[in-house]
């Protein structure tokens, strides 16, 4: 008998578990129910989950190393627990459809994001499998990508974050530390074996060895095809709900359309390098 609920959201993606206190001490046989329903699902919906900040980071523990982003929004002072402190969020860089920072040589393998304070209305989360998104293209579509590489740089996503005053980096040291890589532009999940479209708007910048004219087209279609609500759930979020997505697999997009302060707390674990 399994020690936790999940509640399918969608076909594609998405599940609501039951059955599970993030405060307590987790059993290892619910740590691998967790896990296991991360592979299948993508990504994790957990309500009603009043947990501090030593609590998040013990949960995300169970499932990997923290991970210190490249830079992050000025709010707070722990690097491994990171503060999304918006008024205004609106052209910010999460209101495009990305998997987050995949401009290093190893993106992230997921997050969890805890819910402090919302708007009275807005702000909710979409996500979307990649999963679903390569499997719904045509065959020589995913033959053409298949063997595919594409430049992902941190150049983008810093400007934005620095125009809109929620960085305090310096643009120039940080690209000197963080060059552009290339990614494959269909990802092979390290566990599941399962191919997916790895590309977003917030950091893919060409994809290598085809012309510009190529870029123009290929591109932004891939990107946009994420879009698509047939591979998509949308999460409403209440005060200390939690959702834990994995990286690798889903992308996701915060919806601006609040003008209230909304506060987030993240805790991103370690990845490998895309094959």
């Amino acid at each position: 008998m399994a020690a936790i609920g999940i509640d399918r959201v969608t076909a594609a993606l998405g599940a609501e578990i039951r059955g599970v206190d993030l405060r307590e001490p987790l059993a290892p046989a619910v740590v691998r129910e967790i896990e296991q329903a991360l592979l299948e699902h993508g990504v994790l919906f957990f309500r009603e989950q009043d947990i501090d900040p030593e609590q998040q980071k013990t949960f995300a523990r169970h499932f990997g190393e923290i991970s210190v982003p490249p830079f992050a929004p000025k709010h707070g002072s722990d690097p491994e627990y990171i503060v999304l402190d918006q008024v205004a969020p609106k052209g910010q860089g999460a209101d495009q459809w990305h998997s987050d920072n995949t401009f290093i040589e190893r993106p992230p393998m997921g997050s969890i994001l805890k819910a402090v304070k919302l708007p009275p209305v807005g702000g909710d989360t979409c996500f979307a499998s990649s999963f679903a998104a390569y499997e719904a293209l045509s065959p020589p579509m995913q033959a053409l990508c298949d063997g595919l590489r594409a430049v992902h740089d941190i150049t983008r996503p810093l400007q934005k974050a620095i125009e809109h005053g929620q960085s305090n980096e310096d643009l120039e040291q940080l690209q000197q530390r963080f060059p552009p890589v290339e990614h494959p532009v269909v990802r092979t999940h390290p566990v599941t074996g399962r191919r997916g479209l790895f590309v977003n708007r917030n950091s893919t910048t060409r994809i290598v060895g085809l012309s510009e004219r190529e870029n123009e087209a290929l591109l932004p279609f891939l990107c946009d095809h994420v879009r698509s609500p047939a591979f998509q759930c949308r999460f409403h979020w209440d005060t200390h709900s939690i959702v834990f997505w994995d990286n690798r697999s889903v992308q996701h997009f915060a919806v601006a359309d609040y003008d209230e302060r909304r506060v987030m707390h993240r805790v991103t674990l370690e990845g490998d390098e895309p094959h």
